[in-house]
């Protein structure tokens, strides 16, 4: 990890030459930096694995398989070319207008980058994570701020992404590894920072927004905060799939003992539904599993601490501090809208709300009293469509990513996700930060008006040297 100032002076001297890279240039820095991670797995997994309590296998070496799978995912997108939104209008004298002039419109790297690293994915939100993979294929040098509940890891990690991304030819200063608290928030405040990413706590993700936005230039901050990912069971459904749905939502929550983003932390099912003895029989075939550090299991058990004082708490026997049992508290609708905001704040660890609604009407207040999430999961049959349909405005008020039938913890990496929501689940709920559109929020759009051909970005040059699919006069042109 390196001196703060000798970094963001690098960044910034970085800019230029890498934004003007070609993507072809660019696909092939990213496959590079994914060869080198993939060849020091047998280095890095241990590391995580000591670090962040989490299991080698299959949980870590998963994750690092998905890591340098979206590195090499974003750098098919660059060779696809459609992320640069290339326009072209020609200058057309008879426009209803008036007299249109040339003008075309192309994205372009917005500048150095700062990422702050999750402490719960120490591969796939961390170092190499999807911020930076989606940044550096915009062609942002990126200044990533460590997360100090895997330090070692996050610096060996830098090394091997410097490392190959000098070998392939990028520029000094693409890319660097600071740590502690206090640099990250000198990095935000420095003017050669012009965006900054985060995946963490409302908390931690809001103090570090209001610092981006009170900045004498203010820059875009895209917070990845809380969600509690609510969970919403119709009465077909349980006839149909009761013990099911009961298995599948207990492994849901306490996967990764309940560390996920998407944990589902609210099921909200049916009144006099006998679904109680199925929920706890299969929470209670789950493990208590290690927390991923003192700070969390301290936070974690305050939290189950104040959810106790509301509700009827069923609980795993055994755990500990560190490596608690998972837990379930019961409540009814009525319950929880009389106290709303603690029974529906997230619990970062193994523990859900179950809790029960008598009506319709009374389901639809639940969910319009709760804040947005990344996810909202339905399980309904499709006798239950009418319903649905009348929950609809209320279900795409509440999250980024609907999901039917299934369960929302696993964020695959590909074309169509959106892993993002209103706030708080983000801070800039038009974007994402999973999928290859996470490369949108590192760019911005330039128009050039009148300028000769020989002046104009290859993007936008009458011949289309990079073979690019463009908007020429209206028309797409593949």
């Amino acid at each position: 990890m390196t001196d703060l100032e000798k970094t963001l002076t690098a960044a910034a001297e970085a800019a230029a030459p890498f934004a003007a890279s070609t993507p072809q240039e660019r696909a092939g820095w990213l496959r590079a930096v994914a060869d080198a991670l993939d060849a020091a797995a047998d280095e890095l997994v241990p590391l995580a694995h000591e670090e962040s309590h989490l299991p080698a296998e299959p949980r870590l070496k998963g994750e690092l398989a998905r890591t340098t799978f979206q590195l090499r995912l974003f750098a098919d997108v660059l060779v696809d070319g459609a992320w640069l939104d290339a326009t072209v209008d020609h200058a057309d004298p008879d426009w209803p207008m008036g007299p249109r002039p040339d003008i075309r419109r192309a994205q372009t790297a917005i500048g150095p980058v700062l990422v702050f690293a999750a402490s719960n994915f120490p591969f796939a939100f961390s170092v190499a994570g999807g911020d930076t993979a989606s940044a550096l294929a915009a062609g942002c040098p990126v200044v990533l701020k460590a997360h100090p509940g895997h330090l070692r890891l996050s610096e060996r990690t830098g090394q091997v992404v410097t490392e190959a991304l000098a070998r392939a030819g990028a520029p000094d200063g693409a890319f660097a590894v600071i740590a502690g608290d206090e640099a990250g928030v000198a990095a935000l405040r420095d003017p050669r920072i012009v965006a900054a990413a985060f995946t963490g706590s409302v908390k931690g993700g809001r103090a570090l927004f209001d610092i981006a936005g009170a900045r004498p230039r203010p820059i875009p901050f895209y917070g990845e905060l809380g969600s509690l990912n609510p969970v919403v069971v119709t009465q077909a459904a349980l006839d149909a799939r009761a013990a099911e749905i009961a298995e599948q939502f207990a492994a849901s929550f306490t996967m990764g003992a309940g560390q996920f983003c998407t944990k589902p932390g609210l099921l909200l099912v049916p009144d006099g539904t006998d679904l109680d003895k199925a929920l706890v029989d299969a929470v209670g075939t789950t493990k208590p599993q290690p927390l991923l550090n003192d700070k969390i299991a301290d936070g974690y058990a305050q939290r189950v601490s104040d959810l106790a004082r509301a509700g009827r708490i069923a609980a795993v026997e055994g755990g500990s501090h560190q490596a608690p049992a998972p837990q379930l508290l019961g409540v009814t609708a009525e319950e929880l809208l009389a106290d709303v905001e603690n029974l529906a704040e997230e619990a970062f660890g193994p523990t859900s709300v179950v809790a029960t609604y008598r009506s319709p009407d009374e389901l639809r207040a639940v969910l319009d009293a709760l804040e947005p999430n990344l996810t909202l999961t339905v399980q309904a049959e499709e006798s239950d469509a009418d319903l649905v349909r009348d929950l609809m405005p209320s279900l795409q008020r509440l999250a980024g990513r609907l999901l039917w039938n299934q369960w929302p913890t696993g964020v695959t990496v590909t074309w169509a996700q959106q892993h993002g929501g209103p706030y708080p689940a983000t801070t800039a709920p038009t974007t994402t930060s999973v999928g290859t559109a996470a490369i949108e929020r590192f760019l911005r759009p330039v128009a050039w008006q009148g300028f000769p051909d020989a002046l104009l970005p290859p993007a936008l040059q009458e011949a289309n040297p990079w073979s690019l699919p463009r908007r020429v006069d209206g028309t797409p042109h593949p």
